[in-house]
């Protein structure tokens, strides 16, 4: 039998239906109070780890390779706290993408850094807001669409009913959704002055990479921020941002990088791994160190960092 390639089933086909199943959940959780939600996650995240013990051991392995320095009663308070994190992580993707526009309005959140965006505009240039992976940057992202026109780039999900879902939540915030293929598009974005908002602190299989120091360690890392910034003339500008304690958020925009880019894409993005470390040291426990950064080596010879 021919097999049907993912894109191409319609979203009523039952392979579709895990999918819808997932969005649904996430649509009721869009639902509970935000507080609630949160500790709700808290407690679930170290459940679901312990039945994962592969990705417990990626968090672990991280934190002991990026923070040598710290003591191991360190590492354990973080990959504690990380653990919770994780079940959060949920709750931020269904707020973000399904919470309800009065409810997202009334979550209390401080921007530092407009200015950036507004002076990199009045000299005729676009935005890159580059960010990292934290667990709850896709509601960061909607949060910041109340203060400014954003776009966003992303990763197509290989499930159409998902795809479908997510993407028409995103675009009842975002200014426009790129995915990662979509170079044409983007870069007319960014002609036009838009602000453009992606994270380039994952290691992924397509497009140009060279191997960058990140926490010390040579990571392989795509250069579409020297090359799209090469191209476009857009500024590059850090997005920091975290949940504060009394369920809060604090969002950041960093003044944009100095002379960038160059045209050594290898020291360019180096300089844009050292703005995704100094981004993740201000807040490592709501870091995604589930991901295993560092599997590709420089060397095929080199032993793998996860075993």
């Amino acid at each position: 039998m021919r097999k049907v390639k993912t894109a191409a089933r319609p979203l009523w086909h039952p392979y579709c239906w895990p999918g819808w199943i997932g969005v649904a959940l996430l649509w009721l959780i869009a639902r509970i109070p935000h507080r609630w939600a949160l500790a709700m996650g808290a407690a679930a995240g170290p459940l679901v780890l312990a039945l994962l013990p592969r990705r417990r051991h990626i968090l672990e392995r991280n934190l002991a390779l990026c923070f040598p320095e710290w003591t191991p009663a360190e590492r354990e308070r973080v990959a504690a706290e990380n653990a919770r994190e994780s079940g959060r992580m949920l709750v931020a993707f269904a707020w973000g993408w399904f919470g309800s526009i009065g409810r997202v309005a009334r979550l209390k959140v401080k921007v530092e850094g407009l200015e950036h965006i507004e002076t990199a505009r009045k000299a005729g240039r676009g935005v890159l807001l580059v960010g990292a992976h934290f667990s709850h940057l896709e509601l960061a992202g909607r949060l910041l669409c109340r203060f400014m026109a954003l776009a966003g780039m992303y990763r197509e999900h290989h499930d159409p009913a998902f795809e479908w879902a997510v993407k028409t939540a995103r675009l009842r915030y975002a200014d426009a959704m790129y995915r990662r293929d979509e170079l044409r598009g983007v870069l007319r974005y960014l002609k036009s002055g838009g602000a453009l908002w992606y994270a380039p602190d994952q290691e992924y299989r397509r497009g140009e990479r060279v191997f960058a120091p990140f926490f010390g360690i040579p990571a392989s890392t795509i250069t579409a921020t020297h090359q799209l910034a090469r191209l476009s003339g857009a500024a590059v500008i850090g997005f920091e941002h975290r949940r504060l304690a009394d369920g809060s958020y604090s969002l950041r925009l960093h003044p944009p990088l100095a002379d960038f880019p160059s045209e050594d894409a290898l020291a360019d993005t180096s300089r844009v791994n050292a703005l995704m470390e100094q981004l993740i040291r201000a807040c490592p426990e709501q870091y995604l160190w589930l991901h295993a950064r560092f599997k590709t080596r420089p060397d095929q010879a080199d032993p793998p960092l996860y075993g």
